[in-house]
């Protein structure tokens, strides 16, 4: 039976490769050894803006006029 297991990692540069780790709960709950063949699905994260704006304020009515008036 196949499953599938999902994990969030960074890639870095090893000599002319890139490489991410597995994390230690995914390769202890799969049973993975040093050798074996996995499949990989590659998805690039999307950057997630919260938070971003720090101190911006909230929005004002005003500003949310001004929205309204644009659209």
């Amino acid at each position: 039976m196949e499953t599938e297991e999902m994990a969030l990692v960074t890639a870095r540069k090893l000599g002319g490769s890139i490489v991410v780790s597995i994390p230690k709960s995914i390769v202890e709950h799969e049973g993975i050894v040093p050798g074996e063949s996995i499949r990989i699905i590659v998805k690039k994260a999307r950057k997630s803006w919260f938070g971003a704006f720090k101190g911006a304020g909230h929005m004002t009515r005003e500003d949310e006029l001004d929205e309204q008036i644009r659209d």
